[in-house]
């Protein structure tokens, strides 16, 4: 499996015999159907001659612009962009925007794998028998589908593992904070669960995007259809005109291994061109991995909107249990203000012809006084309570 890296010279980018960068070249990995790689570096121009595609389709695998998930079926390729995975395949190859980058290195290992040619004379394939044989068949299975299914459902297990990984690291991190909440109101615990819970808002509309897009092409078998780049293939004639002509000339990988491609495409729709069956099947197994985990982070919401209303809960019981104690220290400032007054009254400096004589009088008024406040805070509470405003 051979990897070069091959870049694209176009005359008219060649002055004085010096070449002119493109400002929109990058880097694309290239992976072909028996599985050798190959790095180009060439510009989006280049990239819409080989694959017959249009720049606003290009546009939406751009790294620097935000487009949703979208898998996309043009007349000579699909346009993938899920995520980080932003690649176009077609019948025979698949173009790979940066290839560098660490999340796109796993879906280069796997297409690396399925595409890898089988030998089964090889002794090192024989060493772990179980794990091997069942390596076998399922590579088996995937030689029967055509190029574009097989490339498809590598970038589709990609991403769903991706999702489900980043869910799983969700889940650890969220389930211990909430319980942590619950156990202890504080501001470092609540900015805790507020950056998760942000986390999670963000996780769930990204698999929200995927769970979408792939719902919207099990519901339209046409779109479907349109993803059938093999069975398109062997029903259209390589020289039935021009555009044709000049697509083959520019990817001469495909125009040499088009009668191969045409017979697995018959020999796979078993000359039906509406039977669009192996790709529902194909793509219901993935909706149903990806819903999974859109329920997982529902459930994780529900957990967390539950943790929040306990958590209110909570608050307005305290919140109530200081209005009683506000209840019950307003009563009782009531009372002592009653207190007071009658203090205030006998300790004015006003002679009273009653009261000479009369100093044993002092004890009774105090004691009196304070009887009678002590009844009235009892009679304030006896009603609250009565009426429900605070707890027995």
């Amino acid at each position: 499996m051979g990897r070069e890296v091959v870049p694209v010279m176009d005359p008219g980018t060649v002055i004085g015999g010096l070449k002119k960068k493109g400002a929109g070249s990058r880097s694309w990995l290239l992976v072909d159907a028996t599985g050798s790689e190959t790095v180009l570096d060439v510009d989006k121009y280049e990239i819409m001659h080989r694959v017959q595609i249009h720049a606003r389709d290009l546009r939406i695998i751009d790294p620097l612009l935000s487009y949703p998930s979208t898998i996309m079926g043009r007349e000579r390729a699909i346009v993938l962009n899920l995520e980080h995975i932003k690649a176009i395949i077609t019948s025979e190859e698949v173009l790979l925007r940066d290839p560098s980058d660490e999340n796109v290195t796993p879906v280069v290992e796997e297409l690396r794998r399925r595409l890898k040619p089988m030998n089964p004379n090889r002794e090192d394939q024989r060493e772990e028998k179980d794990l091997n044989v069942q390596h076998d068949i399922e590579t088996t299975e995937e030689d029967e589908s055509p190029f574009e299914f097989r490339a498809l459902e590598v970038a589709l297990e990609a991403i769903c593992s991706y999702l489900a990984a980043r869910t799983l690291e969700l889940e650890t991190a969220v389930y211990p904070a909430l319980d942590m909440l619950t156990s202890k109101i504080s501001s470092r615990n609540l900015d805790r669960v507020r950056k998760l819970k942000s986390q999670m808002t963000r996780l769930t509309a990204r698999v929200q995007k995927v769970r979408d897009e792939l719902e919207q092409l099990l519901d339209d078998d046409d779109d479907m259809a349109d993803l059938y780049l093999s069975r398109k293939l062997a029903g259209a004639s390589p020289v039935s005109g021009s555009g044709a002509a000049s697509w083959f000339l520019a990817s001469p990988t495909i125009g040499s291994k088009i009668s191969r491609a045409s017979r697995a495409s018959i020999a796979t729709v078993r000359g039906d061109e509406n039977d669009v069956e192996e790709l529902e099947m194909l793509l219901e197994a993935y909706f149903m991995q990806i819903d999974g985990t859109f329920n997982k982070l529902t459930t994780l919401r529900e957990y967390i909107d539950n943790t929040e209303d306990y958590i209110n809960i909570q608050l307005d019981n305290h919140r109530n249990q200081l209005i009683q104690l506000e209840l019950f220290l307003s009563s009782g400032t009531v009372c002592l203000s009653i207190y007071s007054l009658i203090a205030g009254i006998f300790g004015m400096n006003i002679p009273y012809s009653w009261n000479d004589g009369h100093g044993y009088m002092f004890k009774w008024v105090v004691i009196g006084s304070g009887i009678f406040c002590a009844v009235f805070f009892i009679l304030i509470i006896s009603y609250a309570r009565y009426k429900g405003l605070v707890g027995s």
